[in-house]
């Protein structure tokens, strides 16, 4: 493959080549949906996001679970995509959407080389944002997804407040 984004239909492909399930096709299916009207919304109202990498990023976010469904699914992903040389803002969005963002500490501790994982570009946060909005197929409302993110003690409280105030961002742009 080239350094180029691929469409919509090479991505999905490439998510079946890979080996993800019908079930992850179409969690990411439906991510990037829901992403790429945040990303319109964030244009109307004159933030530069880039849809393209939006909506392709959304639909290989979880490539990395044609090998693994546990957490490393981000790090491997990113592997995958780097395989199939794609571009660097894809990786970026495939390897920092696990959560809201892996930091340096959290790293160390699930055994990651060393180095943030958090979502920096505009784009990397609205995928990461989407993604914990849409449980399978069906998307939830903020409470519920809160909920989600915080069942179990592992979840440190910064990562909780940066789901929030991803919220507040898109939430702004939305209305």
């Amino acid at each position: 493959m080239n350094k180029g984004v691929p469409s919509e239909k090479m991505a999905l492909n490439l998510l079946r080549k890979a080996g993800c399930s019908k079930k992850v096709v179409e969690h990411c299916a439906r991510v990037s949906h829901f992403a790429v009207q945040i990303a319109k919304s964030c244009r109307k109202k004159g933030i530069d996001a880039n849809v393209e990498i939006v909506r392709i990023g959304a639909l290989l976010h979880d490539i990395g679970r044609a090998r693994t469904h546990t957490v490393d699914h981000g790090i491997i992903g990113a592997q995958i995509a780097r395989e199939l040389r794609l571009p660097n803002s894809l990786v970026k969005i495939i390897e920092n959407h696990v959560g809201t963002g892996i930091d340096e500490n959290e790293a160390r501790k699930l055994g990651w080389p060393i180095k943030s994982y958090v979502p920096e570009s505009l784009e990397e946060r609205i995928v990461a944002y989407a993604d914990k909005l849409i449980a399978g197929t069906i998307r939830m409302p903020i409470i519920g997804a809160l909920d989600r993110l915080c069942r179990g003690d592992r979840i440190p409280e910064n990562a909780v407040e940066r789901f929030r105030l991803w919220h507040e961002e898109f939430l702004d742009c939305m209305k």
